[in-house]
């Protein structure tokens, strides 16, 4: 199980990324979503306060959208 966080700020383009703890583009402002063995249920987790969360492109492929 890895930790995840969301970053309370906005890309460019709206999205609020989820990390993963370790991840190398991880923000200083950030919000701590909890433990999961996966990245889908962190960025679940991240919509209940951000509706437009995506999953880092780097840490999170699998959960990240264009």
């Amino acid at each position: 199980m890895d930790a995840y966080y969301v970053n309370n700020e906005a890309q460019s383009n709206g999205d609020h990324e989820v990390h993963k703890d370790g991840c190398s583009w991880m923000p200083k402002d950030r919000e701590y979503l909890g433990r999961y063995g996966s990245c889908q249920p962190a960025v679940a987790e991240a919509r209940k306060t951000y509706l437009q969360s995506n999953g880092c492109l780097w840490c999170c492929l699998e959960c990240h959208t264009q």
